[in-house]
C-alpha cells in the first residue's frame, strides 16, 4: 500500500522549483495563483489583463526563485512581485495620474460599510481615478507605508497621503450616493 502525503513542505517545493522542476513549479503556481490573481485584480480592472499580469509575475517568480532567501513568507515575496508587475502594467498601458482637485467631505456610517459585499467594493474601487486607486490599494489593502508607496510610484510621501485622503472621500461619496439611490433617501 502506497502512502500519499497530504501536506507538501513548501520549502521543499521551492527548492525543487528553483532547480527548474516543472512539477514543483506547477504545484507552487496552483497553491498561490488564486490569491495572486486577486492581488493583480485589485489594481487592474480587466480580468484578462489581470491574468496576463499574474502570469508575467509568475514568470518572474520562477526566473528569480534562486534569489528568494527564505526570509519572511514566500507568499509575501510573490505578492510583492505581483504588486510591482501590476504597477508596471498600469504605467505602461494606462499612464495613471495623480489629481489635485478638492473633494467635499462626506460621513459614512459603519452600518452602510458592513452591508456591502466584496465584489461591490471592488467595483467602487475600480471607479476611482487610477492614481487614487493605486495609492488606496497599496496603503489600505497591501499595507504599505506612504514612504514606500512614494518610492514605488515615484511620488512624494505627501502626495501619497493626499491621494489616499482623496480616494477615501471619493469612496465615501460613492457609498453615500449608492445608499441614497438604493433606499430612496434624498
Amino acid at each position: 500500500m502506497k502512502v500519499i502525503p497530504l501536506f507538501k513542505n513548501e520549502s521543499q517545493l521551492i527548492k525543487r522549483a528553483a532547480k527548474q522542476n516543472r512539477d514543483a513549479q506547477r504545484e507552487l503556481y496552483e497553491l498561490h495563483s488564486g490569491k495572486m490573481l486577486s492581488v493583480c485584480r485589485q489594481y487592474i480592472k480587466d480580468i484578462h489583463h489581470a491574468e496576463e499580469v499574474m502570469l508575467n509575475g509568475f514568470f518572474k517568480v520562477f526566473t528569480h526563485l534562486k534569489d528568494f532567501e527564505g526570509k519572511g513568507s514566500f507568499e509575501g515575496w510573490v505578492r510583492k512581485i505581483m504588486v510591482r508587475e501590476s504597477i508596471s502594467f498600469l504605467r505602461t498601458y494606462k499612464k495613471f495620474e495623480f489629481r489635485n482637485e478638492a473633494i467635499k467631505e462626506v460621513e459614512v456610517s459603519r452600518e452602510m460599510e458592513s452591508e456591502l459585499e466584496v465584489a461591490h467594493l471592488q467595483k467602487l474601487i475600480d471607479n476611482l481615478p487610477e492614481g487614487y486607486k493605486m495609492v488606496f490599494v497599496l496603503y489600505a489593502i497591501e499595507g504599505y507605508k506612504h514612504l514606500e508607496i512614494g518610492e514605488m510610484l515615484n511620488i512624494s510621501e505627501g502626495t501619497s497621503k493626499s491621494q489616499l485622503f482623496k480616494a477615501r472621500k471619493m469612496l465615501q461619496a460613492q457609498l453615500k450616493s449608492q445608499n441614497k439611490s438604493d433606499y430612496g433617501i434624498k
